[in-house]
């Protein structure tokens, strides 16, 4: 395990730091598409402010490396961070992988996120490192890029296995000869054993690889190398409060969450052992003021925290708004989703801007009695809501009985439910609310629909799903492709009145097939359905589907009774209430629990 020969002098290392949310990881990318990233709270601030204060405890310098976007979205912070002493560098703008670019779109991107951090900090930008995944040789033509827009480092190597087997130095900083220029490259620091090389430069290899291992490791790099030993860390790597994306692979959790905890003690242990200062100080790179024309745009972003998409979904059309507003309330069913809110807070401002033309929205949020903090939240969050009422269940009832709960609450006539983990995009209400003409009772969403889509969505689900439709659809006039949807646009006087057997999940699909039976209108939609990012879902799977087949039972037996009657009651002046027992629960009124 020998290396190149150690230097007499004592050893300074680098230290590198990727300013970056927890939301925007590559390991999430999967799940959360850039276009989704304002939806989400942001927790940067906090853990940036969090990573200063440790750097300042052991007074050392480094170099963070920024994504393009936060410099854009929080310039105040990337400014504080640069006020402080530190380096701020680029790591692209989107968190995109080299290989996902054409050179093109790289110097694009590269332009973009430099003058992004410049607006940010007033200093020159002097180096790079890639956003996701490490360079390696056939990506070589980055550092042209790089060279020729004037970058004079870049630290996205990180040799692995036999990479570089040839050319050992190549693990280590060094001047690499481009086409026409050349630039500096800082490795991420690697141990040979056998031939082959591993890393140890920190970040999720803190995490999972053992802790002496690593120590060991490092120690015999400052011992052995005269190189300087390139570490990084995350700054969402300090917070092991995260809210957890249950949504990604398994393998990708791992690699996110795991001994995500330790972090905390392991990063100042190596802080106070060794030596560090930003590459710009290893260099000796002075500050320089970023060109004038781009400090002169600084002033003129916006003081919005996420920038808004322009439009969503694929059915999403330009309109010309209405002559008259149309008033509508939007239900949103809630049990322990504490986690689940904010991120519903985000995604409701924006539709209520995408809507605004046509329609005044109110709100009814209903606590179906949860067990965590979401009545909390509730409040703190959507207090301030114009034309907002809380609801809550003095005892839990169920997704069903929370929806009428709302529409028995609300003053309008169009009423639209939606879930509050967002599976279905609120977006695509400007899909269904159209589709509301007279003589339409219901609008219902549809995965299933040849024109729907489902995303991540596990096969299971899938699959018991798209069974219980096929079998509610021997049973019913209007043949739908689901009728489990939570997400809806209800004519209040069609179904205030109503009354359920069924008040949870099932309860859902037993709406659907009374008012089919009663003779109403329903109209699907197609719909994007994406599997659920934050908490955990409510679903008991055994007791859902045996809760459907008696439900189907017993629908068959009301149908059968409703013929021979001829659907007597169906067409009287006032929906009847279906129900066999009369046992339908109390529900509260608007703003109880308060």
């Amino acid at each position: 395990m020998m290396d190149s020969p150690a230097s007499p002098k004592e050893k300074v290392h680098v230290l590198t730091i990727h300013l970056e949310d927890y939301f925007q990881v590559g390991t999430l990318r999967s799940v959360i598409p850039p276009k989704n990233w304002y939806r989400f709270e942001t927790r940067v601030e906090k853990n940036t402010v969090k990573t200063l204060e440790l750097l300042e405890e052991h007074n050392l310098k480094a170099t963070f490396f920024c994504l393009g976007w936060i410099a854009d979205q929080l310039p105040g912070l990337v400014r504080a961070v640069s006020e402080k002493g530190h380096e701020v560098a680029s790591k692209g703008y989107l968190h995109r992988s080299l290989r996902e670019m054409q050179p093109g779109e790289f110097r694009s991107d590269l332009i973009q996120s430099r003058e992004a951090i410049e607006r940010a900090t007033g200093k020159k930008v002097h180096g790079f490192r890639a956003a996701r995944g490490w360079m390696h040789e056939q990506d070589f033509w980055a550092l042209d890029i790089l060279a020729e827009e004037g970058f004079s480092y870049d630290s996205s190597f990180c040799p692995l296995g036999r990479e570089f087997s040839g050319d050992r130095s190549q693990r280590f900083a060094h001047r690499h000869k481009t086409s026409s220029h050349d630039i500096w490259e800082f490795p991420l620091s690697t141990v040979s054993l056998l031939g082959f090389s591993l890393p140890i430069a920190g970040g999720n290899y803190l995490r999972q690889i053992p802790d002496f291992l690593m120590r060991r490791a490092v120690a015999h790099w400052d011992a052995t190398c005269e190189s300087p030993f390139v570490m990084y860390f995350h700054v969402w790597e300090l917070d092991p409060q995260q809210p957890r994306i249950n949504a990604a692979p398994l393998f990708q959790r791992i690699r996110q969450y795991r001994n995500l905890g330790k972090m905390s003690r392991v990063i100042p242990d190596y802080l106070s052992r060794y030596s560090f200062k930003s590459i710009a100080e290893f260099l000796d790179l002075p500050d320089q003021p970023a060109a004038p024309h781009v400090v002169e745009l600084n002033g003129s972003l916006g003081s919005r925290l996420f920038s808004l998409p322009s439009s969503h979904g694929r059915h999403a059309q330009a309109r010309k708004p209405l002559k008259e507003p149309i008033p509508i309330t939007i239900v949103v069913p809630c049990y322990n989703e504490e986690l689940s809110l904010p991120y519903l807070a985000n995604t409701l401002k924006s539709v209520e801007e995408r809507l605004s033309p046509d329609y005044v929205i109110s709100y009814a949020f209903v606590d179906d009695n949860s067990k965590d903090a979401t009545w909390e939240t509730l409040q703190k969050i959507f207090g301030n809501f114009p034309r907002c009422d809380t609801i809550r269940h003095p005892r839990n009832l169920g997704v069903a009985a929370a929806i009428m709960t709302g529409i028995r609450n609300a003053k309008t006539e169009l009423i639209c439910s939606i879930d509050c983990d967002c599976t279905y995009d609120p977006h695509q209400l400007e899909s269904l609310l159209p589709l509301m003409e007279e003589g339409v009772d219901l609008v219902t969403a549809s995965p299933y629909h040849p024109l729907g889509k489902v995303l991540n969505v596990p096969g299971w689900r899938l699959g018991l799903s798209k069974t219980l439709s096929a079998i509610y659809g021997l049973i019913v006039r209007q043949k739908l492709a689901t009728y489990t949807s939570c997400f809806r646009v209800y004519r209040r006087s069609t179904v205030a009145e109503i009354q359920l057997q069924e008040s949870g999940f099932l309860g859902v699909a037993e709406m659907v097939i009374l008012l089919d039976l009663l003779g109403r209108r329903i109209v699907e939609c197609p719909a994007v359905l994406e599997v659920r990012l934050l908490g955990q879902s409510k679903m008991k799977v055994l007791r859902t589907i045996l809760g459907h087949l008696r439900l189907i039972a017993r629908l068959i037996w009301e149908k059968r009774d409703l013929r021979k009657n001829r659907l007597r009651d169906a067409h009287s002046g006032s929906i009847p209430k279906v129900s066999t027992d009369g046992n339908s629960p109390s529900l509260p009124t608007a703003n109880q629990g308060r």
